[in-house]
């Protein structure tokens, strides 16, 4: 039952990243400096699927919350700064969005995206440092408990988050190349391409930290599995830029999606069947088994997951239908 809970938290995470992620990639390319219309096109391009995204953070936070209470105290305790960075930028990205066209100024409209691309940047790091200190272990205590947050300030963390920064802009232009009009793609490719080199670099530094961190290969379980991981993002990032170069934009992004999505099944498979690995006392280490709910709890959340997985499920597949397609001026949003 642990297995399946930890399972559908790690699906949940995923795929936002994969969706939520090209709303952040959409909001960093705001700083390329175009054109208020082009800048108001970019957002249509996301809008009508923008707040439905963010569901799926809401239900993986819900499942941490009800199905792992334990790993909930500890994660937030030992590496808030970086959950909370991620949600200011989440709370920031929202706000901007909604409100950039509230007022008639240029100016202020300008602010405004300032504080989306902000928001995204914001958002990219602090998910990419909590998944790089996930990896790397917490000093967790033989009392259960984290002690501090200087264990974040190491160059393995700050080169995960950097890594991920890069590949939400890789999904987000890649996205564009989805939406966009037909007489944008072009552009809007070519960015996408150049930013792949960027994305491999940031991946390829990343674990070259990780393989020369004491602590993260004292907290990998699983040696095999983090070193293969990592090669099939990099191949992932290849056949995007691939098809990105043949116009083929519906593989390019299923490609840079499963690279956005590859990092949680990392983290979890390297570290099983630990969830959080101390760095202190190897012993006091929290297993997927101990920081779950009991069994009574987990069978009861669920038949209440039973309906919604599938509802949300649903959802997500309708919004896709119903706005499949390239935008063309015309867009069900305000922003």
């Amino acid at each position: 039952m642990e297995l399946a809970w930890y399972a559908l938290l790690g699906l949940f995470f995923a795929t936002y990243l994969v969706l939520g992620g090209y709303d952040y990639g959409v909001g960093l390319l705001l700083a390329r400096g175009a054109t208020p219309q082009a800048r108001r096109a970019t957002l249509n391009a996301v809008g009508p699927f923008f707040l439905g995204n963010e569901v799926w953070l809401v239900a993986a936070v819900g499942i941490l919350f009800g199905a792992f209470p334990t790993l909930e105290g500890e994660l937030l305790s030992g590496l808030y700064p970086a959950v909370l960075g991620a949600l200011i930028g989440v709370v920031l990205v929202t706000a901007g969005v909604q409100l950039r066209s509230r007022p008639r100024a240029g100016a202020a409209r300008t602010g405004w995206d300032r504080v989306v691309v902000a928001g995204s940047v914001l958002a990219a790091l602090g998910w990419g440092a909590l998944l790089g200190g996930l990896l790397q272990g917490v000093p967790l205590s033989g009392d259960g408990h984290v002690a501090g947050v200087g264990h974040l300030l190491t160059p393995f963390v700050a080169a995960a988050a950097l890594a991920l920064l890069a590949l939400v802009a890789v999904q987000g232009a890649t996205f564009l190349t989805l939406r966009l009009p037909a007489a944008d793609v072009p552009s809007v490719a070519r960015l996408a391409r150049g930013l792949v080199p960027v994305a491999l670099a940031a991946v390829a530094a990343a674990t070259v930290l990780g393989l020369l961190s004491d602590r993260v290969r004292a907290a990998v379980g699983r040696p095999a599995v983090a070193v293969l991981l990592p090669l099939a993002l990099v191949a992932a990032l290849l056949v995007a830029r691939a098809a990105l170069r043949r116009g083929r934009a519906g593989v390019a992004f299923a490609a840079t999606s499963v690279a956005l999505a590859l990092p949680v099944p990392l983290v979890g498979a390297a570290l099983w069947p630990r969830v959080l690995v101390s760095t202190t006392d190897p012993a006091a280490s929290l297993t997927v088994a101990d920081a779950a709910a009991s069994g009574p709890t987990l069978a009861l959340l669920g038949w209440l997951a039973l309906p919604l997985v599938p509802a949300l499920l649903g959802f997500q597949a309708m919004c896709w239908w119903v706005f499949r397609g390239r935008t063309d001026g015309r867009a069900p949003v305000y922003w």
